[in-house]
């Protein structure tokens, strides 16, 4: 089954590559003027913390060697 939201961002995704001739930096180029735009708009978010591990794994089993 196909995802009508992802099919409607690839199509957009598609069209913007075509507009730069799927040259990768003036499509970046153009994503970081447009981002510039934005402003106050982007969210960056703190990284998240990872938890220490607890004891809850078991050991790997013993091999015997050959």
């Amino acid at each position: 089954m196909k995802d009508p939201f992802v099919e409607e961002v690839r199509k957009y995704r598609m069209e913007h590559t075509r507009q730069f001739d799927s040259n990768l930096h003036r499509i970046c180029e153009d994503l970081r003027e447009f981002e510039a735009t934005l402003g106050e708009r982007v969210v960056t978010l703190e990284p998240k913390r990872r938890r220490p591990a607890t004891g809850s794994r078991r050991p790997a089993p013993k091999r015997d060697k050959p």
